[in-house]
């Protein structure tokens, strides 16, 4: 049924500019003008022209009584303060999904239709710099990264969570651990995880180089869009083939990490080289799963994964076979079944 002319996308200024973006040009999946985080101003841009969709299944948002549309913001306490997006779907036991870099809480669609679907209750989030989230001028380290974490726990008031982070994010489970303790926390995930220290030093000398992360760093100050370009076909192994997705998952990762801060990402490319979490891991009581792929040309697991498992007391490694880095796509039944196993368990 056609919409009424006040609807169709030519209401919106970026009307006629090829492929669908919002009213600020920014967000393809956005329905609105953004005022500022966490309001919407239904009066200046309408849904896109999307018969019986309003809003993306992914992105909820709630009406307040003044007539908004507000979408799910918190606003962190660590400096610099920005606001975190985050997405909370499904009902039961919590699971806080944290995106691995450069990506956003996108990366984790088969995951949270999986686990909402099982009775779990996802919440996925962006990191600060990345996705929806604001992109401040700093608080790029895992201290801060922990922080804003726990601020989305007290948030929400998450309680018997399970915390599963993948790549970088694993980092924050860590910190948090290591910092905050598991009052909140069940269990928790390390999936293609960076811990427990990814850097070559006199005491870890299995590492990677210092040079390694110079020269990703210097890259992308040098052409960031140019070194996604080359990043992402590794981190699907995509000579390999993309075993379960699909050819369009490459341009679709390159769009994600194409709208993060330039600052948040190469900052990152530091906190992740750099930041040693072992002390972190050895005050992990709580049931870990750690999941790793062999074929990981990002992250090995030899330097990672077999790691972490070692230096958790009780933890449970699971090795996909022929895994690249980024399973949670290629390999994405896999990687649900044994999430669904561990969180019944």
């Amino acid at each position: 049924m056609p919409l009424p002319p006040e609807q169709r996308p030519e209401a919106c200024s970026s009307a006629g500019r090829g492929l669908p973006t919002s009213c600020d040009g920014r967000n393809p999946d956005a329905s609105f003008v953004r005022k500022r985080p966490g309001e919407l101003d239904e009066t200046e841009c309408a849904p896109r022209s999307v018969v019986g969709l309003e809003f993306s299944p992914f992105v909820p948002s709630k009406s307040t009584a003044q007539g908004k549309t507000t979408m799910p913001y918190v606003k962190t306490t660590g400096a610099p303060a920005t606001d975190l997006y985050y997405q909370d779907l499904g009902q039961g036991q919590p699971v806080v999904l944290i995106h691995g870099w450069p990506l956003s809480h996108r990366m984790w669609e088969q995951q949270i239709t999986a686990l909402t679907e099982a009775g779990y209750r996802c919440v996925a989030y962006d990191r600060r710099g990345f996705g929806e989230s604001g992109k401040p001028a700093g608080g790029y380290d895992y201290d801060t990264f922990a922080s804003d974490l726990n601020d989305l726990m007290e948030h929400l008031d998450l309680r018997d969570a399970v915390l599963a982070g993948f790549s970088m994010g694993g980092g924050e489970v860590a910190r948090y651990l290591g910092r905050y303790g598991s009052d909140r926390v069940a269990k928790a995930m390390l999936l293609g995880a960076v811990p427990p220290f990814l850097l070559k030093t006199d005491d870890n000398p299995d590492g990677v180089g210092q040079e390694v992360f110079d020269g990703m760093l210097g890259a992308v100050k040098k052409d960031r869009i140019g070194f996604l370009d080359g990043f992402f076909p590794n981190f699907y192994n995509a000579d390999q083939g993309l075993n379960e997705a699909g050819n369009d998952l490459i341009p679709f990762s390159k769009w994600i990490a194409w709208g993060a801060s330039p600052l948040g990402t190469q900052q990152c490319i530091v906190a992740f080289g750099t930041t040693d979490f072992r002390e972190d891991l050895k005050t992990i009581t709580i049931s870990t799963l750690v999941i790793h792929g062999d074929s990981d040309r990002i992250v090995p697991l030899e330097v990672s994964g077999q790691r972490s498992h070692e230096m958790i007391a009780g933890s449970r490694l699971e090795v996909v076979q022929g895994a690249p880095h980024g399973f949670a796509a290629t390999h994405a039944s896999q990687l649900n079944r044994l999430m669904l196993d561990f969180l019944r368990s």
